[in-house]
Protein backbone atom coordinates (compact mmCIF):
# COMPACT_ATOMS: atom_id res chain seq x y z
CA UNK A 1 0.00 0.00 0.00
CA UNK A 2 1.32 3.45 -0.91
CA UNK A 3 1.85 6.39 1.35
CA UNK A 4 -1.11 8.57 2.33
CA UNK A 5 -0.50 12.20 1.37
CA UNK A 6 -2.11 15.46 2.37
CA UNK A 7 -2.51 18.06 -0.37
CA UNK A 8 0.12 20.30 1.25
CA UNK A 9 2.65 17.47 1.65
CA UNK A 10 2.18 16.36 -1.91
CA UNK A 11 2.35 19.90 -3.27
CA UNK A 12 5.63 20.48 -1.41
CA UNK A 13 7.03 17.16 -2.66
CA UNK A 14 6.16 17.90 -6.30
CA UNK A 15 7.54 21.43 -6.11
CA UNK A 16 10.71 20.08 -4.47
CA UNK A 17 11.14 17.60 -7.32
CA UNK A 18 10.54 20.36 -9.88
CA UNK A 19 13.12 22.59 -8.19
CA UNK A 20 15.69 19.81 -8.49
CA UNK A 21 14.89 19.39 -12.19
CA UNK A 22 15.24 23.14 -12.72
CA UNK A 23 18.47 23.22 -10.73
CA UNK A 24 19.94 20.51 -12.96
CA UNK A 25 18.60 21.62 -16.37
CA UNK A 26 17.94 25.34 -16.05
CA UNK A 27 15.52 27.28 -18.28
CA UNK A 28 15.21 27.20 -22.07
CA UNK A 29 14.38 23.59 -22.95
CA UNK A 30 11.22 22.04 -24.38
CA UNK A 31 8.32 21.09 -22.11
CA UNK A 32 8.71 17.38 -22.92
CA UNK A 33 12.29 17.42 -21.61
CA UNK A 34 11.12 18.85 -18.28
CA UNK A 35 8.22 16.39 -18.18
CA UNK A 36 10.58 13.45 -18.67
CA UNK A 37 13.02 14.75 -16.05
CA UNK A 38 10.23 15.47 -13.56
CA UNK A 39 8.83 11.98 -14.04
CA UNK A 40 12.28 10.57 -13.28
CA UNK A 41 12.61 12.77 -10.19
CA UNK A 42 9.15 11.77 -8.92
CA UNK A 43 10.03 8.10 -9.44
CA UNK A 44 13.27 8.25 -7.46
CA UNK A 45 11.36 10.01 -4.67
CA UNK A 46 8.66 7.29 -4.68
CA UNK A 47 5.93 9.79 -5.53
CA UNK A 48 3.28 7.99 -7.58
CA UNK A 49 2.09 9.59 -10.82
CA UNK A 50 0.43 8.92 -14.15
CA UNK A 51 1.72 10.59 -17.29
CA UNK A 52 -0.28 12.00 -20.23
CA UNK A 53 -3.67 11.08 -18.74
CA UNK A 54 -6.59 11.30 -21.14
CA UNK A 55 -9.04 14.02 -20.11
CA UNK A 56 -12.54 12.79 -20.91
CA UNK A 57 -15.05 15.29 -22.22
CA UNK A 58 -18.77 14.56 -22.12
CA UNK A 59 -21.01 16.87 -24.11
CA UNK A 60 -24.76 16.44 -23.66
CA UNK A 61 -24.25 12.84 -22.62
CA UNK A 62 -21.90 12.02 -25.49
CA UNK A 63 -18.27 11.11 -24.82
CA UNK A 64 -16.23 13.18 -27.26
CA UNK A 65 -13.10 11.84 -28.87
CA UNK A 66 -10.50 14.50 -28.07
CA UNK A 67 -6.72 14.71 -27.88
CA UNK A 68 -6.72 16.40 -24.46
CA UNK A 69 -4.26 14.96 -21.97
CA UNK A 70 -2.95 16.38 -18.74
CA UNK A 71 0.81 16.15 -18.32
CA UNK A 72 0.88 14.48 -14.90
CA UNK A 73 -1.64 13.27 -12.33
CA UNK A 74 0.27 12.87 -9.09
CA UNK A 75 -0.97 10.38 -6.49
CA UNK A 76 -4.47 10.67 -7.99
CA UNK A 77 -4.69 14.04 -6.19
CA UNK A 78 -2.89 16.81 -8.07
CA UNK A 79 -2.91 17.62 -11.78
CA UNK A 80 0.43 19.06 -12.96
CA UNK A 81 0.75 21.02 -16.18
CA UNK A 82 4.29 21.68 -17.34
CA UNK A 83 5.17 24.76 -19.36
CA UNK A 84 8.30 26.30 -20.83
CA UNK A 85 7.02 29.75 -21.78
CA UNK A 86 7.85 33.43 -21.28
CA UNK A 87 5.04 33.66 -18.71
CA UNK A 88 1.67 32.20 -17.82
CA UNK A 89 -1.36 33.43 -19.71
CA UNK A 90 -5.01 33.35 -18.65
CA UNK A 91 -5.39 30.45 -21.12
CA UNK A 92 -2.82 28.39 -19.20
CA UNK A 93 -4.83 28.90 -16.02
CA UNK A 94 -8.10 28.12 -17.85
CA UNK A 95 -6.62 24.93 -19.32
CA UNK A 96 -5.59 23.62 -15.91
CA UNK A 97 -8.88 24.63 -14.30
CA UNK A 98 -10.73 22.87 -17.13
CA UNK A 99 -8.73 19.69 -16.53
CA UNK A 100 -9.45 19.89 -12.80
CA UNK A 101 -13.18 20.18 -13.45
CA UNK A 102 -13.29 17.46 -16.10
CA UNK A 103 -11.30 15.05 -13.93
CA UNK A 104 -13.21 16.09 -10.78
CA UNK A 105 -10.05 17.10 -8.94
CA UNK A 106 -9.41 19.78 -6.33
CA UNK A 107 -5.87 20.96 -6.91
CA UNK A 108 -3.44 21.57 -9.73
CA UNK A 109 0.02 23.00 -10.26
CA UNK A 110 1.19 24.99 -13.26
CA UNK A 111 4.96 24.75 -13.42
CA UNK A 112 6.87 26.97 -15.85
CA UNK A 113 10.50 25.88 -16.16
CA UNK A 114 11.45 28.80 -18.44
CA UNK A 115 12.26 31.14 -15.55
CA UNK A 116 15.45 32.07 -13.74
CA UNK A 117 14.07 30.96 -10.36
CA UNK A 118 11.47 28.21 -10.29
CA UNK A 119 9.75 29.76 -7.29
CA UNK A 120 8.27 32.42 -9.60
CA UNK A 121 7.25 29.77 -12.14
CA UNK A 122 4.84 27.83 -9.93
CA UNK A 123 1.11 28.54 -9.61
CA UNK A 124 -1.22 26.57 -7.41
CA UNK A 125 -4.73 26.39 -8.88
CA UNK A 126 -7.73 25.24 -6.86
CA UNK A 127 -11.01 23.96 -8.24
CA UNK A 128 -13.64 25.36 -5.90
CA UNK A 129 -15.88 22.35 -6.22
CA UNK A 130 -18.42 21.44 -3.55
CA UNK A 131 -17.50 18.79 -0.97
Amino acid sequence: MGRSWTYNELTEAVIGAAIEVHRQLGPGLLEKVYEEALCHELSVRDIPFKRQVLVPIVYKGVHLSTPYRCDLWVADMIIVEIKSVAGFTPLDMAQLLGYLKLLDQRLGLLINFNVMFLKIGVKRVANDMPD
